[in-house]
C-alpha cells in the first residue's frame, strides 16, 4: 500500500484561526509518502531514511507515548478509543519532499499520510475531511497543543480550501485557475513560541480588554474605526495588532469572493492581495525576518505578482505567485541565499499506484 499527502501554504489568514476567523489554504506539490505493508507479528516498524531514523513499538494498547508529539502512537490510540481493532503488525517507509520545520505542514501531512494509510489497510472508510479532524485529534488535542485545524484539513482535503470554524466546521472547495507558485525556504528555523507570544497573546490580551468593556464586541464583523471607543484600555502594540487582524480578515474576504466566482479572477488581483497581506505581517504583526523579506522583495523584482511569508513566522518558508516565468524568481529567492521550488496546487491525501520516490 502507498499513500502520500501534501504539504500546504497559507494563502490568507495567518494568526486568525485561532481567533476564530477564517483561513485560506492551499495544498501544494510536495509530499510525504508512506509505503508499506503488515507484518506476521505485532510489531509497528517504521522507517524514516530521510532523517536517518527507525521507530519499533508492539501494538498494546493504549500505547504509551515515550516521547513529545509522539505521532505514530497517538494516531493509532485516537483510532483504537473509536472502536477501531488495530491487531496486525506494520513495516513502514517514510519519505518525502516537504521542507521540515520551516511552516509548510510537514508534520500534518505525515499524520494524514499515517491515517489514510491505516484507512486503507484495516478497511476504516473516512472521507478526507474526517480524515483531517482525526488529524486533528491526534495532533492538537492529544498533546494539548496551540494551533488551529488548518494544516489538517488543508493537507487532507487538498486543492484550495476555504476553512470557518465559527459556529460550527465550515470548508469550501475551490477549483481556480491557479497558475504557479515558487516556495522559497529561508532555512532559518522558526521561532513559533516567541512569534506566538506577542502575536497571539497580545491579540487575545487586547479583545479581554475590550469584551470587559462591550461584552458583545466581535472580531468577524467589525469595523476599524469600531476600536475607537477602547483605545484608552490597549496598549500601542494591541491596538496594532488588532486593527492588523481586521485588516487581514477583510484581504482574506475580497479573495473569497473572487476564488467563489463573485468577482472576476485576475492573477494581478490576487498577487495584490498577497502583498497587502504580507504588508500587515511584515509591519504589524511583524513576523518576518530580514532574510525572507529580502527574499520576497527578488521575487517580486523577478516578475512574481505577489509574494508573502508563510506560516506562523519567524523564520521558514516564504512563497511568490509567479505563473509566468517562476524560473527567474526561483533564481532571485536562491541569490538572497533560499532554496526555492517551483510547485502548483495539488490534490489531497490518496492512495498511489506507484511510488512518488526512489
Amino acid at each position: 500500500m502507498i499513500v502520500s499527502t501534501p504539504g500546504r501554504i497559507c494563502l490568507f489568514g495567518e494568526h486568525q484561526d485561532y481567533l476564530g476567523l477564517p483561513v485560506i489554504a492551499a495544498a501544494i506539490s510536495k509530499r510525504v509518502q508512506i509505503k508499506g505493508d503488515f507484518r506476521p507479528d505485532k510489531k509497528v516498524v517504521i522507517s524514516l531514511p530521510d532523517i536517518s531514523l527507525t521507530i519499533e513499538f508492539e501494538l498494546e494498547f493504549p500505547l504509551v507515548y515515550e516521547k513529545e508529539r509522539d505521532y505514530f502512537k497517538s494516531v493509532l490510540n485516537v483510532l483504537n478509543r473509536r472502536g477501531h481493532s488495530i491487531n496486525r503488525g506494520l513495516e513502514l517507509e517514510v519519505r518525502g519532499n516537504i521542507p521540515i520545520n520551516s511552516g509548510t505542514s510537514s508534520s500534518s501531512a505525515l499524520n494524514v499520510s499515517w491515517l489514510k494509510f491505516l484507512c486503507e489497510m484495516f478497511d476504516l472508510n473516512y472521507s478526507q475531511k474526517e480524515i483531517g479532524e482525526l488529524s486533528y485529534e491526534a495532533e492538537v488535542l492529544e498533546f494539548t497543543e496551540p494551533g488551529g485545524m488548518m494544516d489538517q484539513y488543508s493537507t487532507a482535503v487538498g486543492n484550495v480550501i476555504y476553512l470557518a470554524s465559527k459556529p460550527e466546521i465550515q470548508i469550501q472547495t475551490y477549483q481556480v485557475p491557479l497558475g504557479t507558485f515558487v516556495l522559497g525556504d529561508s532555512q532559518q528555523a522558526k521561532d513559533t513560541l516567541g512569534i506566538l507570544a506577542r502575536v497571539k497573546f497580545g491579540t487575545l490580551k487586547g479583545l479581554e480588554k475590550i469584551r470587559l468593556k462591550n461584552q458583545f464586541f466581535d472580531l468577524e464583523t467589525c469595523a476599524i474605526n469600531d476600536l475607537e471607543p477602547f483605545k484608552d484600555v490597549l496598549t500601542a502594540d494591541e491596538l496594532e495588532l488588532i486593527e492588523a487582524n481586521i485588516s487581514d480578515r477583510d484581504i482574506l474576504l475580497e479573495a473569497k469572493e473572487m476564488f467563489e466566482g463573485k468577482t472576476e479572477w485576475s492573477d494581478d488581483h490576487l498577487g495584490r492581495l498577497l502583498n497587502d497581506h504580507q504588508k500587515n505581517l511584515r509591519e504589524h504583526k511583524q513576523i518576518s525576518t530580514a532574510k525572507i523579506d529580502r527574499m520576497i522583495a527578488a521575487s517580486l523584482e523577478a516578475g512574481a505578482l505577489g509574494a508573502k511569508i508563510n506560516g506562523s513566522g519567524g523564520g521558514g518558508c516564504m512563497f511568490a505567485y509567479a505563473p509566468q516565468n517562476p524560473e527567474a524568481v526561483v533564481a532571485a529567492i536562491e541569490n538572497e541565499g533560499g532554496k526555492a521550488y517551483i510547485i502548483r496546487v495539488d490534490e489531497g491525501t490518496k492512495v498511489e499506484k506507484e511510488s512518488l520516490f526512489y
